[in-house]
């Protein structure tokens, strides 16, 4: 079973026919979902903060503990 065979003329055409496909977002919704990438990042850093904090707090008291 052999692979079809493309020149490269014929890919070239395709991989423009499959771009002129593509629904390129506008620039307002570009903006907005770089917005949401840092607001959830930023808001997943200090939970992150806040549970390392946490137990870092109860394996210093064990720590204290077994001292």
């Amino acid at each position: 079973m052999a692979a079809a065979k493309t020149t490269p003329i014929e890919f070239t055409r395709q991989v423009q026919a499959e771009t002129r496909k593509v629904v390129w977002p506008t620039r307002r919704e570009t903006v907005m979902t770089g917005v949401m990438v840092v607001l959830m990042t930023t808001i997943l850093a200090l939970f992150f903060l806040a549970v390392d904090s946490f137990f870092e707090v109860i394996v210093a008291a064990l720590l204290k503990l077994a001292h």
